[in-house]
């Protein structure tokens, strides 16, 4: 493709990123600078429709952009600029994402993504170390126990458990002793596998009251891992290239349900450095056509911990996007790490 078919061709996905009406060769001849003729502009979309960059709905003369289009245009024509309003971008993310509790970072930066971006924001919490380190019971009454349980980020959950045997506060000493000496360390999974073992050498009502515990610590576990945080699912049914097809949407929404299939796509995410773009399907996670979807990592103290971005109709501002999720991405995992 020769220097004009480029230039013709990101004029095109600009002028349609900011109409959503296809393009014509009269527009490209006023927008793109060059001088050519009108039959000329034809003869280069008709080159950049062979190569299936651009198509032309039944509907209209003009054309628009195709995913293979978008992503040439992400890939090579994109220029990244840290000035128009990055500062600004800044400075509000700082002012709303300071002072809050680590689950209320994540909440906001959710909003503020979905707000600032018009699409879908989505976070995903950061991954907790669910290995056990210390476990204490405390009767409350015959059979209502207190667990207290620490996991290895230093975090305190506790649960009630109800029993059907009577334990005694100093049984329940022994079997917290016994946890904290053998287990400590160890993941939730190895504990039940390391205690089905040791079955035989413990008494029946012990080892029953250490299952409990185990299964309610693994639940609080769950309850605090990878939790995905999305906002703004309303914003799509603004955008008319997706409200009007009732199906699509439909599967939009179960997929935002769902929310293990974007947990895979962020968890896929958060193995590379910086931006990524994911364009009409390009990921097999989200195969949607209609879509993309913007990603990032974030870290807390050098570690990359979790993932975050945008996801809106393929027919979006890439750069702007790309410029909140990176800053988003970048504050969240400065604000995370001063905790």
């Amino acid at each position: 493709m020769d220097d004009r078919a480029r230039v013709l061709l990101k004029t095109l996905i600009e002028r349609y990123i900011a109409d959503g009406q296809p393009v014509g060769s009269r527009t490209l001849s006023r927008a793109s600078g060059l001088e050519l003729s009108a039959a000329t502009i034809r003869n280069v979309m008709a080159d950049l429709e062979d190569l299936g960059l651009i198509a032309s709905p039944h509907t209209s003369a003009g054309r628009i952009p195709t995913a293979r289009g978008y992503r040439l245009f992400v890939d090579t024509m994109l220029t990244a600029r840290h000035a128009d309003g990055s500062a600004e971008l800044e400075q509000r993310f700082r002012s709303e994402l300071s002072a809050m509790e680590p689950q209320k970072v994540i909440v906001n930066a959710a909003r503020l993504l979905s707000n600032l971006s018009h699409f879908v924001g989505v976070v995903m919490s950061p991954r907790r170390d669910a290995a056990f380190r210390h476990i204490e019971f405390l009767r409350l009454s015959e059979q209502r126990i207190l667990v207290i349980l620490v996991d290895a980020s230093g975090d305190v959950q506790n649960r009630i458990i109800v029993s059907t045997h009577p334990y005694t506060q100093s049984q329940l000493t022994e079997a917290a002793n016994y946890l904290n000496a053998h287990c400590s360390g160890l993941s939730f999974e190895q504990m039940a596998a390391q205690l089905r073992g040791e079955v035989e050498n413990l008494r029946g009502e012990i080892v029953a009251l250490m299952q409990a515990a185990v299964s309610a610590a693994s639940e609080a576990a769950a309850e605090q891992s990878e939790q995905l945080v999305i906002s703004g699912q309303q914003q799509l049914l603004k955008i008319d290239d997706l409200s009007s097809d009732l199906a699509s949407l439909r599967r939009l929404f179960d997929l935002f349900e769902q929310k293990s299939l974007l947990l895979r796509l962020l968890e896929s995410s958060d193995r590379s450095e910086g931006v990524r773009i994911y364009i009409g399907g390009e990921s097999e996670v989200v195969p949607f056509e209609e879509l993309s979807v913007i990603t990032a990592p974030y870290e807390v103290d050098g570690r990359v911990v979790g993932t975050l971005g945008v996801i809106g109709p393929t027919r979006m501002p890439y750069e702007r996007m790309i410029r909140i999720v990176d800053i988003t991405a970048k504050l969240v995992g400065n604000t995370l790490s001063q905790r």
